[in-house]
């Protein structure tokens, strides 16, 4: 397969492609994720990764422990212990001496980032016109690295930049962290923050566990503070259209809700960061793989159709995930999921990043009056009548939502609040305690390109996951010869394992 990658047109046709052979090499992280901003080409940004620069070095060691990029070597420092919600740190919410929850007369809000650089600059570059326009006021930056310069994202003056993300809340005092650093570092800085009375923006996957979100739920109710997720296609005006739809009983009653996506990584996206692609590092579980960080928003997206559908948030019952690999990782590159609910309808998730033709995204609704599609990415919707696919405009950005929120509180409600990822949460843990993903290899994978640039792909994988997803069923349930039987855990506790094994053509 060449540079050119094929592009799967599916029943979107043509879609924004990367006419370079995108997502395919460069160890920066621009590079990395050159796949994801061209075929968002529509989107306010790429989908995160949670990732540092691939191409910087790993901090030196007094800086692991020093604060926001702790986690890149897998470290957390002893004071950013998880503690409980009555942990003495935590006021209530009459007592928190953070600001209010809405700013009083021309107060602007003090915002700051923890992880600058990396991700943290598409943050950045949005939080520019936003102070630039008075909305906010951008006072401090936090990465164990020095900030990295970008035109899109100026430092304003009177922007403190600090290595330690404490001494930042002591000094500085904000109203509103922004927390894009790895995923397993969210919960101790997001506590961090909110003992510091900080709303937060913190970055998807919000938290590792059930375990987690509880305890993050409930200091939010003890602080009186609010958390909004990164998962930042819930403010797409599409799904919007696609879920008043659902409620208004334009598919009749929905039978099944799937995802499919085919997109490729390289070498060096597994390189980006010391925990990439592992489950644990220095003792600590970690958080990588397709379900959980790029294909995250769809996997979001279907909990919230099937919410729409249901009339209640997702309550799952039975989570049923098959997890594959093309390279020596420890986490998924490939996957299907299965999802099935106290009321409503099953959803199934099937994706990839190793596949030879691109898949964009879809969310598929299947209902006994027709089926509706939504290409995420790009916002391209089609709903029963509907001659072909149309461009639905408009996002709402997830930070000026909250600071709308703060502003109003009854009257402009988040967009992705933490309870409503509660369900996310739940999938992904069970996705996560699932054995190690099979190791497929020989004849069915094929090579492209060296070094960092190397891809990997699985012959007939795009057709395998469109069917599995048209067909509500896992790959086992296919045929498929080279799949495994899936991990099953049923919400009462109960799990089956099948045991990690390695398929080769």
């Amino acid at each position: 397969m060449d540079r050119n990658r094929r592009v799967d047109s599916g029943r979107f046709g043509r879609f924004a492609a990367d006419p370079d052979g995108g997502g395919r090499g460069g160890a920066a992280e621009e590079d990395v994720l050159r796949h994801d901003q061209h075929v968002a080409a529509k989107q306010q940004r790429p989908d995160h990764d949670g990732e540092p620069d691939a191409a910087q070095p790993e901090p030196p060691p007094d800086d692991g422990v020093r604060g926001a990029r702790a986690g890149d070597r897998g470290e957390c420092p002893a004071s950013l212990t998880a503690v409980g919600a009555q942990d003495t740190r935590f006021p209530t919410a009459a007592a928190s001496p953070g600001r209010a929850t809405a700013p009083s007369g021309d107060e602007v809000p003090r915002v700051a980032v923890v992880g600058a650089n990396g991700y943290g600059r598409w943050h950045r570059r949005v939080i520019a016109p936003l102070h630039a326009a008075g909305r906010l006021r951008l006072v401090a930056l936090v990465d164990v690295r020095p900030v990295e310069d970008d035109p899109a994202a100026p430092v304003p003056d009177g922007t403190v930049v600090h290595t330690d993300h404490r001494e930042m809340l002591r000094t500085t005092r904000p109203d509103v962290v922004v927390v894009c650093t790895p995923p397993h570092t969210h919960l101790p800085i997001a506590l961090d923050c909110l003992a510091a009375g900080a709303d937060l923006l913190l970055e998807k996957p919000p938290v590792l566990s059930a375990a987690e979100h509880r305890e993050l739920s409930a200091v939010l109710t003890a602080t009186g503070r609010v958390c909004q997720v990164g998962f930042q296609a819930l403010g797409s005006a599409a799904l919007a259209e696609l879920t008043d739809a659902v409620r208004a009983g334009r598919l009749g009653t929905v039978t099944g809700i799937a995802t499919v996506a085919a997109w490729q990584r390289p070498d060096a996206y597994y390189a980006r960061a010391p925990w990439a692609g592992r489950r644990t590092l220095h003792g600590r579980p970690v958080l990588d793989g397709a379900l959980a960080n790029p294909l995250a928003h769809a996997v979001m997206q279907c909990l919230a159709v099937a919410e729409a559908a249901g009339g209640a948030p997702v309550e799952p019952v039975r989570i049923e995930v098959e997890r594959y690999r093309v390279r020596p990782i420890e986490v998924d590159d490939t996957a299907t999921l299965r999802v099935r609910s106290r009321s409503g309808p099953p959803i199934v998730a099937a994706v990839t990043l190793a596949g030879e033709d691109l898949v964009a995204g879809e969310v598929i609704v299947t209902g006994t009056a027709g089926r509706a599609v939504l290409e995420y990415p790009t916002d391209r919707l089609l709903l029963p009548g509907d001659a072909s696919p149309r461009e639905v405009p408009g996002r709402r950005g997830l930070l000026a939502n909250l600071l709308d929120h703060r502003a109003d509180p009854t009257g402009v409600p988040l967009i992705a609040p933490l309870a409503g990822t509660a369900p996310f949460t739940t999938v992904l843990e069970a996705v996560t305690a699932a054995p190690e993903p099979t190791l497929l290899d020989g004849d069915l994978v094929t090579a492209t390109g060296a070094g960092p640039d190397r891809v990997l792909t699985i012959r007939g994988i795009g057709r395998l996951l469109r069917r599995a997803a048209d067909e509500g069923a896992l790959l086992s349930e296919l045929g498929v010869p080279w799949a495994v039987e899936p991990h099953r855990r049923d919400l009462d506790g109960r799990e089956r394992q099948p045991a990690a094994t390695h398929r080769p053509a």
